[in-house]
């Protein structure tokens, strides 16, 4: 009788709450939920949170709270244009830095907005040579068109499709495929085995980038998901979702569970020894 074949299987990817999504709650905040809801790590969005700025407050907290950080977003919203200085390749170096030190794999980053003109005129070649320079991974998010009723305006440079330039990983949004009315998998198509990174998030095709709960627009969510274990997609699943709207903590910490819940679902993974793994390291800490 032939032996069976041993086979080879990619690693899971892992579940990571982005910080983001627990705002105007703070940035500790999201390692509490995080751990509580059995993610596996948190994606850290640096921005005007003090504490998202602070390396040894956020090892602190992936300490106390046993939830690894696996990725860092480099402060590049309109709202963080003074963070970690005001020139942008300092902003990089300063991310890049924090993921070494954090034991994160990835750094998270924008195009350039258009009016930084020499910073988009360099970028695509200062992405790669930052990228020779470390293991960690500089993936480069698709953004998309500012829209106002009739009027569309082009922010960002070299283009809002990061596909259109050579980049060594990318990061897909989901959300802002959406808001850019994109065709998801014809993206993810594009970016093929560059993509080094997953926003999962929905959206309806609205002008604002809505960041919705998985299942709740009309984006390929499930779809992306799938296709993600088929192919042996070896970076993170982040959750970047909007729960501005929550009427209360509970009611965020429940968008937070579904999302979760409908990743692991279509990643095929298991969701209760996940939860149980969580609630193991938190036996423990007690």
């Amino acid at each position: 009788m032939a032996k069976p074949r041993d086979v080879i299987r990619t690693p899971d990817p892992k579940v990571a709450l982005s910080t983001a999504s627990v705002y105007p709650e703070s940035t500790a905040t999201a390692f509490e939920i995080a751990a509580r809801l059995g993610y596996d790590g948190v994606e850290v969005m640096v921005w005007t949170d003090p504490v998202s700025q602070d390396i040894e407050a956020l090892r602190r907290l992936s300490d106390y709270h046993r939830v690894p950080i696996l990725a860092v977003h480099a402060p590049c919203l309109l709202i963080t244009q003074r963070v970690w200085s005001t020139d942008p390749w300092v902003k990089l170096q300063r991310a890049r830095a924090a993921a070494e030190k954090l034991g994160a794999s990835a750094v998270v980053v924008h195009p350039p907005f258009r009016w930084q003109r020499q910073y988009a005129r360099d970028f695509v070649e200062g992405i790669w040579r930052m990228a020779d320079e470390t293991d960690v991974r500089f993936a480069v998010e698709n953004m998309y068109p500012w829209r106002y009723r009739d009027r569309e305006m082009q922010a960002y440079a070299p283009d809002w499709d990061v596909t259109n330039d050579d980049y060594r990983h990318f990061t897909i949004d989901l959300s802002h495929a959406a808001t850019s009315r994109t065709d998801a998998l014809g993206m993810l198509d594009r970016m093929s085995d560059r993509l080094g990174h997953v926003h999962l998030a929905d959206g309806k095709g609205s002008a604002k980038d809505e960041h919705l709960v998985p299942g709740r627009g009309n984006q390929p969510c499930a779809e992306v998901l799938e296709h993600l274990t088929h192919t042996g997609f070896d970076g993170h699943v982040v959750i970047e979702v909007n729960t501005r709207r929550a009427m209360s903590s509970a009611e965020r910490e429940a968008d937070l569970a579904e999302a979760l819940a409908f990743t692991r679902r279509h990643l095929g993974q298991s969701a209760a020894s996940a939860s149980g793994a969580a609630g193991a390291a938190r036996t423990e800490r007690r």
